[in-house]
């Protein structure tokens, strides 16, 4: 019993350092813009980006920016379709921008559409693993982090 509770609380904290995430675009030539996957904090040296089949991996101490910013629109596309009322709500999208150095020393960037429920644990794992404090995009992005 003792050993499948350790199996289960290890199997949590490592799918809890993972986030669901779309990559929206930047100079990984591995990743397909639009692709779907997650990101990887749980290992110590590497964060890890897994999009189907595809695995590409950063050495922390590589990573040089971590930017993060919102995108709030306007549901017209409801609105038009089934009511009005959609044009009251907002739909927030968290981006997370990664800068790092290449293999080859050049500057590298990977920019993801982050899920809501991830972005703030992501972006204390990765200032945690990389050092690095994050740069907000706006006023509006700095409070969404805080609250």
């Amino acid at each position: 019993m003792r050993i499948g509770a350790w199996s289960f609380v290890a199997l949590a904290s490592v799918a809890a350092a993972q986030t669901n995430v779309a990559y929206v675009g930047g100079t990984a030539t591995q990743l397909a813009e639009g692709a779907h996957g997650s990101i990887a904090l749980s290992d110590d040296r590497y964060l890890a980006v897994y999009a189907g089949k595809t695995q590409m991996r950063v050495a922390y101490d590589r990573v040089n920016l971590l930017e993060y910013g919102q995108q709030v629109g306007r549901r017209l596309a409801l609105a038009l379709v089934i009511s009005p009322v959609f044009l009251l709500s907002k739909s927030r999208k968290h981006f997370l921008t990664i800068g790092y150095s290449g293999e080859d020393g050049k500057q590298q960037a990977m920019v993801f559409q982050v899920d809501k429920n991830g972005i703030r644990p992501t972006l204390a794992a990765l200032e945690a693993r990389t050092g690095l404090k994050v740069q907000y995009q706006d006023e509006q992005a700095r409070k969404a982090r805080n609250q």
